[in-house]
């Protein structure tokens, strides 16, 4: 479902009475959806910070469309469209990779808040060095959900972060 269609979901007034646990919440959602298909558990959403209108939304599609970067981040800017970042908030349920923090950092975003550095961590410096607020609101369901992953398929997880070279080469050993 895009994200111009969420009033079939939630009200505005509802969506604009969530704090960050809340809008954390709901990209553990996305994470959980896409893990449940099957993918890499991790979700975004991007919010308006004056509206507080949710504008984007996404999780990681590398295994159900065969596509190696559409990772929450990715996928939820993507859903957003052509927009301003600059006035916006990117609740990511995982610690974004390098390749997606250097796209929050080029497409502006004013603030990232962050579910889960127990299970990945190290773009977080990059991204305040690029002056964009870094919060961490660790959720407790979504670092269970990405360590289930992680045990569950270290190979799909190894994929998402380094690419099919790093497992190929890791089985060869």
């Amino acid at each position: 479902m895009p994200t111009n269609s969420l009033s079939v979901l939630m009200d505005d007034e509802f969506a604009k009475g969530l704090n960050d646990d809340g809008y954390m919440r709901i990209a553990v959602f996305l994470a959980q959806k896409s893990y449940d298909e099957g993918g890499c558990p991790i979700g975004a959403v991007i919010v308006n910070n004056s509206t507080k209108e949710i504008v984007g939304k996404g999780h990681n599609t590398l295994v159900q469309e065969d596509h190696p970067y559409n990772h929450g981040e990715t996928s939820a800017i993507r859903d957003a469209g052509r927009i301003d970042f600059s006035n916006t908030t990117i609740y990511s349920s995982l610690s974004p990779c390098t390749v997606c923090a250097s796209l929050l950092y080029m497409r502006g975003f004013s603030r990232v808040v962050v579910g889960d550095v127990t299970n990945a961590a190290g773009t977080e410096a990059f991204l305040r060095e690029k002056g964009i607020q870094v919060d961490i609101k660790e959720d407790q369901k979504g670092i269970e959900l990405y360590a289930r992953f992680r045990t569950e398929k270290p190979d799909q997880d190894l994929e998402d972060w380094r690419g099919l070279s790093a497992v190929l080469k890791n089985t060869s050993l």
